[in-house]
């Protein structure tokens, strides 16, 4: 039948699609089947694992016919080890994973269910329940038939569906119309169904007290309920997503990394569990490295040249093209002479460069590409000049009836130049400017212990200041930018953005803090930041970051710190570890006592020593953790 005839329909803005003139909440009642098509970016995490799979393994796997039953999915998911796990990552679910050791993938569904404001109350019973610590009991016997399954606990609509079937006589369309207003908080509607359950119960010989305890149980159940299938269908995506990282790893986490790249968040937690993982990350290689994160031969996790600025697809196919068809590039000069360069450019080039993509290449540095030469021409574009001339006398060469050339000979290769490598702080700016995040390291990681010892939350929990109101934080950064302004009635005013592992923030300085603290805002200064939250001045419904004080991030360990306590096991202790603590500390001579413990964790036997005349500088000092790291330590 004509649409039509059903329902009012217009014409959408942006296409010819018809579209209803009716609201969406209205369609339904006039017969129409309403379904929503919502984007999920962890299909496509998935399809590109497949991938990674695929081409890595040599194997096509069909992700929809994986068994249910797998043993080493099932461990993932008791160990809690749900990072990059479909809706199964948050520190709290692993917590909860661990407790219930789940064994059946009805399990995985109900805690996907709980997991909410409202159920979450009823997950140690469950856990409880599922371990024998609780016992479970049923207000009617008929209810143990729909609710064993969750061990006596209502946790989806479709139960209380089936429930007031079996308990009060309601028919199919009575039951999903009690879902339906549950679904939608329908207060007037649910009241009404109330006396219809009721009656039904008592026709069916049921307690009306302990019925009314139940429907009770159902109107508290109606602020959180939950739909089963959309349980089911997350839980399964979970599952799939559990069963690649227990057998797939590094082909789903590289397949992570492509689709959070714009995340610092992320991309921090996603890097860090590879490492955890002991995956490596490496750097994008002009000879290894494809449009997107791939896995090698050794099972490296390969950072993708579409990632990287100014190198889009067409860069990236003309690369792989080229590598396929003649080999690997064995130098700088091979890739340029053999590159199309319509299709990779000067700009792609130089991001390329400053990514690192050629740092694989021999007696070759990312500073290289940029020195300028007594002509005032960087190397990049005496490269280009070269390759262009090279690739022009390639084309234009003509053969004689005899077979000789008519063009001239080969071009010779022009020399590297000669200077300093980047500094390893250049050379993370650099990668952070062309592909949003610090490939090699991150300019922070010099600044552990300080970090460790001397913050109380990182700038990601500041996304959320309402749970900090009234603390006193302290956290460290790099600052990103500056901006010094001024009002509107003339007085001086600065914004900064600080920048960590996790995040990045905006904080904004006015009056006497900005006049105090001005000096300390310069772009690529390490800072220690101490401040309050607290509502501001003028809206008392807003809360702000109150800076109390910014200090030098490489002076604060040396301000905070008395005494460095540094603890060795007895099984490690050495001549050679003797020396290299004692070199260490007079290398590193400055204000902090230093107190050496020996312990035997068999014997429970401690030895302290305290050294009378050496001092220390605590962070400098403590770089012998680098080295040797079974060292632990304590900062007074």
């Amino acid at each position: 039948e004509d649409l039509k005839e059903h329902v009012p329909l217009g014409i959408a803005k942006d296409s010819d699609m018809p579209v209803t003139q009716f609201e969406g909440k209205l369609v339904e009642s006039v017969g129409l089947l309403k379904m929503d098509f919502l984007g999920l970016k962890t299909l496509s995490i998935i399809n590109d694992a497949l991938l990674n799979i695929k081409k890595r393994h040599g194997i096509d796997i069909d992700i929809d016919s994986i068994p249910l039953e797998d043993e080493e999915t099932f461990a993932l998911f008791c160990r809690g080890d749900t990072t990059a796990v479909f809706q199964f990552e948050s520190d709290g679910m692993k917590k909860h994973l661990q407790d219930l050791q789940p064994n059946r993938f009805e399990d995985i569904i109900a805690m996907n269910a709980l997991y909410r404001p409202g159920p979450m109350k009823y997950i140690p019973n469950y856990i409880n329940r599922k371990q024998g610590r609780e016992k479970i009991e049923y207000d009617f016997p008929v209810m143990e038939e729909y609710l064993s399954e969750t061990y006596g606990i209502t946790v989806y609509q479709e139960q209380v569906m089936l429930l007031s079937q079996a308990m009060a006589g309601f028919t199919k369309g009575e039951a999903d119309g009690l879902r339906k207003a549950m679904g939608k908080k329908l207060r007037d509607v649910m009241d009404k169904l109330k006396s219809k359950f009721l009656e039904g119960c008592i026709k069916n010989n049921l307690d009306k007290s302990k019925a009314e305890k139940i429907w009770g149980d159902w109107e508290a159940f109606a602020e959180y309920a939950f739909n089963k299938s959309h349980s089911t269908c997350y839980s399964y995506v979970a599952y799939q997503t559990a069963y690649l990282k227990a057998h797939y790893t590094a082909e789903f986490m590289a397949a992570n990394l492509t689709h959070n790249l714009n995340n610092i968040e992320e991309i921090s937690s996603l890097v860090a569990e590879c490492k955890r993982l002991k995956i490596n990350v490496l750097g994008p290689d002009i000879n290894e490295s494809e449009l997107k994160f791939t896995v090698n031969k050794e099972g490296d996790i390969r950072f993708g040249m579409g990632a990287i600025k100014n190198v889009g697809e067409g860069p990236v196919e003309a690369i792989i093209e080229e590598r396929e068809s003649a080999g690997p590039f064995n130098s700088i000069f091979d890739f340029v002479k053999r590159i199309n360069l319509r299709a990779c450019n000067k700009k792609s080039i130089e991001s390329l460069a400053k990514a690192g993509a050629f740092d694989g290449f021999p007696n070759c540095h990312r500073a290289q590409f940029f020195f300028v030469d007594k002509d005032s021409i960087t190397f990049i574009e005496k490269l280009i000049r070269f390759a262009t001339a090279h690739q022009n006398n390639q084309n234009s060469s003509q053969f004689s009836l005899f077979g000789e050339a008519a063009g001239g000979g080969n071009i010779p290769d022009p020399e590297l130049p000669t200077c300093e490598p980047w500094s390893n702080l250049e050379q993370l700016r650099f990668e952070n400017e062309v592909t949003g995040y610090y490939i090699s390291g991150h300019p922070l990681d010099d600044y552990k212990i300080e970090i460790q010892n001397f913050c109380n939350i990182n700038i990601s929990r500041l996304s959320d200041l309402a749970s900090l109101n009234g603390r006193d934080v302290s956290f460290a950064g790099i600052i990103t930018s500056v901006n010094h302004r001024t009002t509107k009635t003339g007085k001086p005013f600065g914004q900064f953005v600080v920048e960590d592992y996790t995040d990045s923030i905006q904080i904004t300085l006015f009056s006497e803090d900005y006049m105090k603290q001005r000096h300390m805002l310069l772009a690529g200064t390490f800072v220690y930041i101490k401040a309050k939250i607290q509502p501001q001045f003028r809206d008392s419904d807003r809360l702000d970051i109150k800076v109390s004080s910014i200090n030098l991030l490489s002076e604060i360990a040396e301000k905070l710190t008395h005494s460095v306590t540094l603890e060795i096991p007895l099984s490690q202790l050495s001549e050679p570890l003797i020396e290299a603590i004692s070199e260490q500390a007079h290398h590193f001579p400055g204000s902090c006592r230093l107190k050496v413990v020996v312990y035997d964790e068999m014997e429970e036997c401690r030895v302290e020593m305290q050294a009378k005349k050496i001092k220390v500088e605590a962070s400098a000092f403590l770089k012998l953790l680098n080295t040797y790291h079974f060292l632990n330590y304590s900062l007074n």
